[in-house]
């Protein structure tokens, strides 16, 4: 009897659209694994995550659920790089919880703006362009950029501003239906039908809109 009550609400969460993922308790990272699992990112992303290269991003303190969420889509094809779909190829759930918990833990380093994107970005950051219909960054991100972790907003306080620009663009191009565009992201959205928030937002962001918000970003701390 019981087994069949517990059958029952089962296939009615699922029939309601909940994954047996999402039902599952989520894995739990050990940082000390990612650490050592961490060596096979170490040439991008550096050794604590703080990559050197400003077109590949920093990890170091990005929310676990944002990494995770980065990596599965790599291995599944929903995110599409050429290095990084092959490097999370053979990653296992737990090999991206550890990952998440080691990154997580690490001192986000910093950039700086510059001066001649200083206003424009900060404003952006902060109130967004109404008459574009553009919300503030801030309201995902945080005033400070710390992101929401919980939320799985990510962290982009020092982001390297080539490395936000080239995600900005990539978004706007799906928010555009720009398919001729190099770069082309939409794994914001759950279903790929949908536009996605960073989609909807960049679709609304000139080039030079872009350039001053990747600037500040980079500034941030």
């Amino acid at each position: 009897m019981i087994k069949s009550i517990v059958s029952s609400i089962v296939t009615l969460l699922l029939g309601a659209g909940l994954s047996a993922e999402v039902m599952a308790a989520p894995l739990v990272g050990d940082a000390a694994a990612g650490q050592a699992k961490s060596a096979m990112c170490a040439a991008c992303h550096g050794a604590d995550g703080n990559s050197v290269a400003p077109t590949f991003p920093r990890l170091a303190g990005q929310g676990q659920r944002y990494i995770i969420k980065q990596l599965s889509d790599f291995k599944a094809g929903k995110r599409q790089n050429a290095i990084m779909n092959g490097m999370a190829a053979g990653l296992t759930d737990q090999d991206m919880a550890n990952l998440a918990a080691f990154f997580s833990g690490q001192k986000a380093g910093t950039g700086y703006t510059k001066q001649e994107y200083l206003d424009r970005g900060q404003r952006l950051w902060r109130g967004g362009n109404v008459a574009a219909g553009v919300q503030a960054c801030a309201s995902c991100h945080g005033p400070s950029g710390q992101g929401m972790p919980a939320a799985g907003f990510p962290h982009l306080a020092g982001q390297h501003a080539d490395y936000v620009s080239a995600q900005l663009t990539a978004f706007r191009a799906a928010g555009r239906h720009d398919l001729n565009a190099p770069a082309y992201r939409r794994n914001d959205s759950d279903r790929p039908s949908d536009p996605g928030p960073m989609q909807t937002v960049a679709s609304r962001l000139s080039d030079e809109d872009i350039q001053a918000v990747s600037s500040f970003v980079q500034g941030l701390h």
